[in-house]
């Protein structure tokens, strides 16, 4: 999608089906914030940047006009999620109902090296808690930004660490499995761009080659971090909500916007605890 220049940033008219707070504050990225105003202050791709919505337009505070297109991508606005809705909505009432109830939500192109690093941060872990450890991350490995924040650091950054290093995170277990991925990815051992294309079977197996990747982490980082959307992220809480939402479906029969519907119903589920009462 086009975008034009305006004199703070740069702005995407005619933008539908997005809703920043269900988009941003869903569990699938963690460095963002909503400021008082309703706005969205965070980072991506070494970018700092405000994100406001208003009547259908998009605006990128902050945002330059040769990032169009990496801001375009970042909230996938050439995809028509007003179609995939309709496709899910086909195959089930209660798939209806979940994707009406959080129509805003759309799954976000983000870097795969920081959706893997952030997945494997977030085992056994609650967003607060996962925001504060990649908040120390960037600001003790990676490099402060022109408007006072800090980018991700890469994977030759991290693979140099010891886990000592790692300390002021307070990442606990997780940081010889930050460290492994950063090892193995800055090796070559394991290929991002590679996991992104190649069949999906041998794209879990290669991320979970990585210590402390297993197939959750493994379908976030290719759902979140690859836009591999026919996958599903199932832990206890989806496998209560596909047995009582849709007992007779599988993760095949969601076909191939799967990853799109479980975002749909774990919203849903999340916000009607009483289905499971």
């Amino acid at each position: 999608m086009n975008c034009e220049a305006f004199e703070n940033g740069i702005v995407y008219k005619g933008v539908s089906d997005l809703d920043l707070a269900q988009t941003l504050d869903c569990g699938q990225s963690f460095r963002w914030e909503q400021e008082e105003n309703g706005d969205f202050r965070g980072v991506a791709f070494d970018r700092e940047v405000t994100a406001r919505m208003c009547g259908g337009e998009l605006y990128i505070i902050g945002g330059k006009i040769e990032d169009g297109a990496l801001w375009s991508d970042y909230f996938d606005l050439d995809f028509d999620y007003g179609e995939i809705k309709a496709e899910l909505s086909a195959l089930s009432p209660v798939l209806k109902s979940a994707a009406e109830y959080a129509p805003g939500i759309r799954i976000l192109k983000q870097d795969g090296w920081e959706a893997l690093c952030s997945f494997i941060i977030s085992q056994n872990n609650n967003i607060p808690r996962i925001k504060g450890i990649i908040k120390r991350l960037c600001e003790c490995f990676g490099e402060k930004t022109e408007d006072g924040g800090y980018t991700f650091p890469g994977a030759q950054r991290l693979a140099a660490a010891r886990v000592e290093d790692l300390a002021p995170l307070r990442s606990g277990f997780r940081a010889k499995y930050l460290i492994d991925a950063a090892q193995k990815v800055s090796s070559g051992e394991v290929s991002l761009n590679d996991a992104a294309i190649m069949p999906l079977d041998e794209a879990r197996q290669s991320l979970m080659k990585i210590k402390g990747v297993g197939p959750k982490v493994a379908e976030c980082a290719l759902l979140y971090g690859m836009h591999r959307l026919e996958c599903f992220p199932m832990d206890v809480w989806m496998k209560r909500a596909m047995a009582v939402l849709l007992p007779e479906f599988t993760i095949e029969d969601l076909g191939r916007y799967a990853g799109i519907a479980q975002q749909y119903i774990f919203h849903y589920s999340r916000m009607h605890p009483e289905l499971f009462d």
